[in-house]
């Protein structure tokens, strides 16, 4: 897949580059059924695994204090396999986020900033479709068979984007459907957060989604006495909570996806970083957030028991706030300039004469990769650049206030449902936060591409202070189902 690779049956006649090809192809088709077959075995040894554990998904109540101790560790070791669940969905998705963008540039060389945003966008899409129609699966039938469907589908897509690099033309719509079946294959998560969210007691809850959440974020790098349920059941559920839930869910996902979208094309643009580098910097700093998540959510835990969910939340918010606007780009110092033509890096765009004292100088070398900021990127040449400090500090506070949100956002919304079957409701609450991923790095290419980083992250600060109002104006509606009826006092 490397161009070093390449060159030499480039450069060769084309008889032997025909015979080269075929090789590649047998080699490849031999390399597929293998992995295929690994595959399959995996995902039927998993299903016996699930299978295995189907017991444990069902809860009881006996009498006996023996029988109690077995159904609470039983209980326990189901919640544990879906905090693995989660753990290897996480490490799926950091694998490839930081590097889609050099991968799409090298496949594809017609792809740009703007349709990256739709392949990013691809993952959520797929997950927002699935996500409700796995939760409505789970409620009807045992949660094994959506859990090893979804698993099923997450490998034959993730190998599918492997080899995205192979056809001859449209790589990038190969991408995009590829990236599409994956986020499909991750709608399993809401079958997960509806079990950890319906097998522990009201007091359990934080705890669990909070591991649920360092679980998911450990993949980035790398109980008190429980109420009667019966109780908790009775009476109806507050759907302007629900809807707010999900309304301030949206907008925490939205913000985090136009973060982690923009993250590699920004530095690239910013720091004149090339593409390897933006991979890997891109993902140490990943890594060290991941670390910083697990702390957010240990914090959480604590916090959340002693101040309450709705305090943490509204932190949070204001966090990923501050975040933002230290990234708004300020100063007299510009970014360095991209003036080498896209074709042969030699020709100097003419409407950008004279070339400035930090534009690079240009190589005709075919083999050298521009760095710096486009010149067809017009901001560029009038928008300050976001210093390398303003973004580490970004990444540190946006890495400390979204994890709080988003455990905090499960933890509220599960308590507002109270203990009534929850995979649907979960199941749209994970197509909200899908539908955020999927609009906002669309959002974020083209107003990026267009506008420049002032504008993009100004709206971003204006929906977060929009998220952080209407908080305040329902925040006497957010509160737990048994709290709302009476039965536990807050």
């Amino acid at each position: 897949m490397d161009s070093e690779e390449n060159t030499p049956l480039l450069n060769d006649d084309s008889g032997r580059c025909v015979i080269a090809q075929t090789n590649v192809k047998l080699l490849f088709h031999k390399a597929l059924l293998y992995v295929l077959k690994k595959c399959v075995t995996f995902v039927t040894c998993l299903n016996h695994v699930v299978l295995s554990l189907s017991s444990l998904c069902s809860l009881s109540f006996p009498s006996s204090d023996d029988s109690q101790n077995d159904e609470y560790k039983s209980r326990w070791r189901s919640i544990r396999v879906m905090y693995f669940t989660m753990f290897l969905s996480s490490v799926g998705f950091t694998i490839v986020i930081t590097s889609v963008w050099p991968y799409l540039q090298k496949i594809d060389d017609s792809a740009n900033a703007s349709f990256l945003g739709w392949v990013v966008a691809a993952y959520s899409l797929g997950q927002m479709l699935a996500s409700p129609l796995f939760g409505l699966w789970s409620n009807h039938r045992p949660r094994r068979e959506p859990l090893a469907c979804s698993i099923f589908i997450n490998v034959t897509a993730n190998i599918y984007y492997s080899y995205v690099y192979l056809p001859t033309s449209q790589n990038k719509y190969h991408m995009l459907m590829s990236r599409a079946l994956v986020g499909f294959g991750a709608g399993n998560v809401a079958v997960v957060r509806s079990y950890v969210a319906g097998a522990t007691s009201l007091k359990e809850r934080n705890s669990a989604m909070a591991n649920t959440s360092a679980c998911q974020a450990l993949g980035f790098i790398l109980g008190p006495e429980r109420m009667d349920v019966s109780q908790e059941t009775e009476g109806n559920i507050d759907h302007v909570a629900v809807l707010t839930s999900n309304v301030l869910f949206f907008i925490i996902m939205f913000i985090f996806a136009v973060f982690e979208t923009i993250a590699t094309p920004l530095s690239m643009d910013m720091f004149s970083w090339t593409r390897k580098d933006a991979v890997l910097y891109n993902g140490i700093i990943l890594s060290c957030v991941g670390f910083e998540s697990i702390l957010v959510f240990l914090l959480v835990k604590v916090l959340s028991q002693r101040i309450g969910d709705r305090p943490v939340l509204l932190g949070g918010l204001a966090i990923i706030f501050c975040g933002f606007f230290v990234l708004l780009p300020w100063g007299n110092h510009y970014p360095a300039i991209q003036w080498a033509d896209l074709k042969n890096y030699t020709v100097i765009h003419e409407t950008f004469a004279p070339i400035p004292a930090f534009a690079p100088t240009p190589v005709s070398n075919s083999s050298f990769e521009p760095t710096g900021c486009p010149a067809e990127q017009t901001w560029c040449q009038y928008t300050p650049a976001i210093h390398l400090a303003q973004f580490l500090t970004a990444d540190v506070l946006i890495g400390a206030g979204y994890p709080a949100c988003n455990v905090i956002s499960y933890t509220l919304y599960s308590k507002i449902l109270g203990s009534k079957p929850q995979g649907v409701y979960m199941g749209w609450l994970t197509a909200s936060g899908s539908g955020a991923r999927t609009l906002g790095p669309v959002f974020v290419s083209q107003v990026y591409t267009i506008l420049g980083p002032r504008w993009a992250f100004s709206l971003i600060c204006v929906m977060v202070l929009g998220a952080i109002l209407l908080l305040g104006a329902l925040y006497h509606k957010l509160i737990s189902f048994a709290v709302r009826h009476g039965r536990i006092l807050e």
